[in-house]
């Protein structure tokens, strides 16, 4: 009987939140609402068939985004989302019982690409307030240690980790590939893409999914050191980004304008619905990021389920004691959130009560 290799079969698989056919506002996958660029819709309105029926070629997309970021066309590598990044990461460092080291809660994906290279994962709770363990994170590792994930801000508790920190687990594990994922980057400024190059087992990922709008098209980049990045680049598919992410990255990357609007009414919207929230009764934490997380407690569920049959949809976070993460809309829609909350509180008592 034909079996997948022992390590696939036990892994720990991933299960996106699938949305009812009545949902309307979804705030739970950290997805722009109000989608991309209008230059970048443009753009795919005037491709022509040739376009579509030739192979896509990312080598000009990447020095597109190298002399944005500042750095050399060959220590970026465009990606399949930000994904792919990391799946690349796990195949080249992770032999099977190697270690990965990932503090957690955090993006469930780091511990599945592990999982299928048959690597050890070795979990590292976050401090108080979900605060980043620098040092309980450079005790955890081992002559074993390959590879060191930090996500920066953290998804999904939206707390960001200090530049010292990084460094310190870098400067400890100079035989590990260390991944910062800089995903939300765009909404906390905070970056460490100057050191690319210098640090010669430092990698940075970035997605184009959340504050440029383009979560559909699958589109992300892999920074690195030069030496380390032509080893990936022979691992990665020749044609890995697809022809419409292609020919709308200049469109996208040209309309600063776009982001820097959207990224201030996140910030905007981000800050009112956690003081209402609050307000309220319910306990946040400060984010860095294009979400909050929120602690609704034990009629959490039911406030949930109650909620989407409203027609908005949270993401329940089981790794998080009685919380959920909710992605940031326009201000509209988070007063729509606000006042169906408000509604739904006042069905339950017992949840009120409870805080």
């Amino acid at each position: 009987m034909l079996k997948a290799r022992k390590c696939v079969r036990e892994m720990r698989e991933y299960h996106s939140p699938l949305s009812s056919t009545a949902t309307n506002l979804r705030l739970d996958m950290n997805e722009s609402t109000t989608g991309c660029s209008p230059r970048v819709l443009a753009k795919l309105h005037s491709m022509d068939a040739k376009a579509l029926a030739l192979y896509p070629r990312r080598e000009s997309g990447e020095k597109l985004v190298a002399d944005s970021l500042g750095i050399p066309a060959a220590q970026v590598l465009l990606t399949n989302g930000a994904d792919e990044g990391i799946d690349l990461l796990c195949r080249a460092y992770l032999e099977p019982e190697n270690e990965i080291v990932v503090v957690v809660p955090t993006f469930t994906m780091y511990e599945v690409f592990a999982q299928m290279e048959n690597a050890k994962v070795v979990r590292v709770p976050t401090g108080p307030e979900f605060s980043f363990p620098t040092q309980r994170v450079i005790d955890s590792l081992s002559g074993n240690t390959r590879l060191i994930v930090i996500c920066n801000p953290n998804n999904p508790t939206g707390t960001a980790v200090a530049r010292s920190s990084i460094m310190k687990v870098i400067e400890a594990a100079p035989d590990a590939a260390v991944l910062l994922d800089e995903a939300y980057f765009d909404f906390s400024g905070q970056t460490m893409m100057e050191q690319i190059g210098k640090l010669p087992n430092l990698f940075i990922a970035r997605t184009f999914s959340k504050a440029y709008g383009l979560a559909g098209m699958r589109l992300g980049i892999l920074a690195g050191d030069q030496e380390q990045m032509s080893v990936l680049r022979r691992m990665a598919s020749p044609f890995n980004v697809n022809a419409f992410a292609i020919e709308c990255l200049a469109e996208a990357l040209a309309d600063r304008q776009f982001v820097a609007a959207y990224v201030s009414q996140v910030q905007t919207s981000r800050e009112w619905l956690r003081r209402e929230l609050e307000q309220l009764g319910f306990k946040c934490w400060p984010s860095q990021a294009n979400f909050i997380l929120c602690r609704f407690g034990e009629e959490k569920k039911a406030m949930l389920e109650a909620l989407r049959a409203r027609g908005i949809a949270l993401r329940d976070r089981p790794d998080c004691e009685g919380c959920v993460r909710i992605s940031i809309g326009t201000q509209q829609e988070m007063e729509r959130l606000l006042t169906e909350l408000k509604q739904v509180l006042y069905q339950l008592p017992a949840a009120k009560a409870a805080r």
